[in-house]
């Protein structure tokens, strides 16, 4: 039985998908008609009580919340080989999601968060080509997707910053971040 992911139109679920399509390995998305409620029926509620996307089903494994989708995907798939290693990734898709969206993405904080956060951004990518070094994980899928909401929907100009600005450059030009998301989110 192939892993299923529960999708939605301009939802996290294409998180998800895009490190699906990194991982390259076979899935079924399920997309759910928001407007017409089909994440609030008892089907889709024994998945995710909560009714909200994206979810999977692994077999007879179910969980929601794109965070902890991440860290199970690496963990199942990504050759996630140690403790260590786990709790740094999850230390940056908690960042994304905890830490860098809602400070950013809320009014009330978005002055002084956004510099901040970029600035550090900036900072950390100046000698390296993505979050852990060289080589691409499921931390630049929560990170690198967050970032690029940040110009997409809050017409926010990040060319202040070079290093993140190369960064989703990369990150747009990657073949599994084209089909998952195409032009959406890249720089």
């Amino acid at each position: 039985m192939a892993l299923k992911l529960y999708a939605g139109a301009r939802s996290r679920a294409s998180i998800v998908h895009w490190y699906l399509e990194e991982l390259g390995i076979p899935y079924e998305m399920v997309m759910l008609d928001m407007q017409a409620g089909e994440h609030r029926q008892p089907a889709f509620l024994e998945i995710n009580p909560i009714g909200k996307v994206p979810a999977i089903v692994d077999g007879d494994f179910k969980l929601w919340e794109s965070g902890a989708i991440l860290l199970y995907l690496a963990d199942q798939y990504g050759g996630v080989t140690n403790s260590e290693q786990r709790a740094t990734l999850n230390q940056w898709i908690n960042y994304a999601n905890a830490t860098l969206g809602p400070e950013v993405f809320s009014e009330a904080s978005r002055e002084k968060a956004l510099p901040r956060h970029m600035g550090m951004l900036d900072q950390w990518l100046s000698d390296r080509p993505w979050i852990l070094g060289d080589t691409f994980t499921v931390a630049d899928v929560a990170v690198g997707a967050m970032t690029g909401y940040i110009p997409l929907m809050l017409k926010v100009d990040l060319s202040p910053y070079s290093m993140v600005m190369a960064y989703l450059k990369r990150i747009g030009e990657r073949p599994a971040f084209q089909k998952a998301l195409g032009n959406r989110i890249s720089a």
